[in-house]
């Protein structure tokens, strides 16, 4: 779909959506990503794209683009839910993705719509877009394009959203940025309203519903143009901070500072952090995306994961203008091998070790970290010394540091670091 090239394809995008070159829009999500080109034109220019695409055993694509340095993940839009909060990205991206959005009663459609901001962006190009200019090549009817077209419009009036702008290739709907137009909404008319059975932001192991979630009129900030630019957005406290045990303002801002102290003693323990040796990094365990924002300054982008039996703060984390994904550490992380530089985590044994055995967990995280990649382990001492001795058998070299605070008894560093060896026969060949 890029003829002449990602960066011609980016540029004709920015005239149509003019907040992609202020700040105004941060986050996207590419679904059916390919090998994520477009997410990675945007992150060039200050927009970072969580790039999404099914498992491939023939193309591997999210792996490629992980390879490439570009944030990507496993996923697919079926039956549950995306493992993203409501309201969290700027704008979503689908370029000839083949996902069936007007069948099944419109539900993928409506997952986007979930997981996109108020006032947000949805850029569809490729069929049925300017199908009166490329039926021909579509294999198909100028009829059934334009009943496909019809039929995706007057799906997207009645979630509320309107055609932005349109030009060549490219069409661009915008989501209601208010709850005016829900208000006016007949009860009976379809899709209708999501009721309050299930919380909007609950994303792992979901179902999808055909309804739409209706933006939360408390929340004067969430919207796309309300939210403050970015790079402002990093270090503003944003108003759903405050809808989780323990979360405010004031724990937003010690946390921010925390980290920036954190970081730079890491970057003491781990020279390699901050130089272009560490691209593709995960903070395992994150509340408000702390580790990740004290980084933003490097050559490289955080994946943040919250647990999904953890306080729900990914919600959070995307305000900010960050991304990331729930997950459940006693399962397989949505990755292929060897496609992360760093793992950091701060206190997940401590928090989850009642729940799987911590071996498991370590596997894992030898699976998704490339040969001499890094581990940054935050923890108590008791995991620190557990995990010295079993990471040994996996054949990382681990040491142990003090924290930032070497008068803190309560937590310890453990840096360790994945070796690139071979097997005996594999090495003689």
């Amino acid at each position: 779909m890029f003829p002449n090239g990602v960066g011609e394809y980016v540029d004709h995008m920015e005239e149509l959506i003019p907040g992609m070159k202020d700040g105004t829009v941060r986050t996207a999500l590419d679904t059916g990503c390919g090998v994520a080109s477009w997410g990675g034109d945007l992150l060039d220019r200050g927009i970072i794209t969580l790039s999404l695409a099914p498992r491939d055993n023939h193309e591997a694509q999210v792996q490629f683009a992980l390879e490439r340095g570009i944030p990507a993940i496993l996923g697919i839009i079926s039956t549950q839910r995306l493992p993203y909060p409501s309201n969290a990205f700027d704008m979503a991206h689908c370029s000839r993705c083949l996902i069936p959005w007007t069948e099944f009663g419109g539900a993928y459609l409506m997952e986007i719509d979930r997981v996109l901001r108020p006032g947000g962006f949805w850029v569809l190009s490729g069929p049925p877009v300017n199908y009166e200019n490329r039926w021909h090549g579509w294999n198909t009817t100028i009829e059934e394009q334009k009943a496909d077209y019809d039929a995706l419009q007057g799906l997207l009036n009645k979630m509320c959203y309107k055609l932005y702008n349109k030009k060549d290739d490219i069409a661009v709907w915008q989501k209601s940025l208010d709850s005016g137009c829900y208000a006016s909404r007949e009860k009976t008319v379809y899709p209708p309203e999501c009721d309050d059975s299930i919380e909007p932001d609950a994303a792992w192991y979901v179902p999808m519903r055909s309804c739409i979630v209706k933006p939360n009129p408390n929340f004067k900030q969430l919207g796309v143009g309300q939210t403050p630019k970015w790079p402002q957005r990093l270090k503003v406290a944003p108003e759903r901070v405050r809808t989780f045990s323990g979360g405010s303002d004031g724990a937003f801002k010690k946390d921010t500072t925390q980290w920036v102290t954190r970081v730079n003693h890491y970057k003491t323990m781990v020279p390699d952090l901050g130089t272009d040796k560490i691209r593709n990094v995960m903070d395992m365990n994150t509340l408000y995306g702390g580790f990740a924002a004290a980084l933003i300054d490097d050559p490289l982008w955080v994946m943040n994961v919250v647990s999904s039996y953890g306080l729900n703060s990914l919600n959070v984390v995307y305000d900010r203008g960050l991304i990331g994904t729930y997950n459940d550490w006693c399962e397989a992380f949505s990755t292929y091998p060897r496609t992360y530089d760093l793992l950091h985590l701060d206190g997940l044994f401590s928090a989850e070790s009642h729940r799987c055995e911590m071996k498991y967990v370590l596997l894992e995280m030898d699976r998704i970290l490339r040969p001499t990649g890094h581990v940054i382990m935050r923890e108590s001492p008791h995991f620190v010394n557990s995990v010295k001795n079993l990471a040994t058998g996996m054949r990382w070299n681990c040491h142990q540091g003090d924290t930032e605070d070497a008068k803190n008894g309560d937590e310890k560093l453990l840096i360790c670091q994945k070796t690139d060896w071979r097997s005996s026969k594999a090495a003689s060949e």
